[in-house]
């Protein structure tokens, strides 16, 4: 079983890599900024709330993103393993994961921490474009990772965008929460002995050879 959990900067490439070790390891892709998109959607008076938030970069309480990622986790798919793209963003979050773990007998075997500096992940946000139907993600500023037809996805040929959430300002704001709350986390795990540091600014291919064959080797 491989239960992971996936920290990094904003667009420092979580979702590629998530995505990637989704399909390697056969495990669901959990990203709480999907869960929250996705009921951000919802017409109706909190759905426009959050929709508010998310566009501003503000960030959203710890219950309301704890009860959507509670009810992802018990669906059966996770029971084999899951690989957790966002969460958690600071220690308080960190131990509420490990109460609802408890409560739905699951873990977390390895938090992969992605390490790359600021403006990297500035120029990666840039040129990001995303597919909102598959979760796919390209970016115009790398020639790697372009789809093979422009502005149209290459999994389900639908039609790619940007993401609402991805503009400078955003970008600043939860850059600085990173630093202020998410690395605390990174300290927390690095304590439990379960922290993988990799290097982000590789490419994802080659990230997603170092883990495996960090977990061949039983790390």
């Amino acid at each position: 079983m491989k239960n992971l959990v996936l920290i990094a900067p904003p667009a420092a490439g979580k979702g590629t890599l998530s995505n990637l070790l989704s399909k390697e390891y056969n495990i669901p892709h959990i990203s709480t900024g999907d869960l929250l998109r996705k009921r951000a959607n919802v017409d109706d008076e909190f759905g426009i709330e959050l929709l508010c938030l998310l566009q501003t970069g503000e960030l959203v309480n710890d219950d309301i993103v704890l009860d959507l990622l509670k009810t992802r986790l018990s669906d059966s798919d996770c029971k084999n393993g899951y690989i957790l793209d966002g969460y958690p963003r600071n220690l308080n979050q960190a131990n509420q994961l490990n109460d609802i773990l408890n409560e739905i007998n699951l873990s977390i075997d390895y938090v992969i921490y992605l390490d790359i500096n600021k403006e990297i992940a500035k120029e990666r946000m840039l040129g990001r474009i995303t597919c909102p139907k598959c979760g796919a993600i390209y970016n115009r500023n790398d020639s790697s990772k372009l789809p093979k037809i422009d502005g149209v996805c290459d999994e389900c040929d639908s039609k790619l965008n940007v993401r609402t959430d991805d503009s400078i300002q955003a970008f600043e704001r939860r850059f600085e929460e990173f630093i202020n709350l998410t690395l605390p986390v990174v300290d927390f795990y690095k304590n439990t002995g379960k922290l993988v540091k990799v290097d982000g600014t590789m490419d994802t291919d080659k990230i997603l050879i170092e883990f495996s064959n960090m977990l061949k080797g039983d790390l």
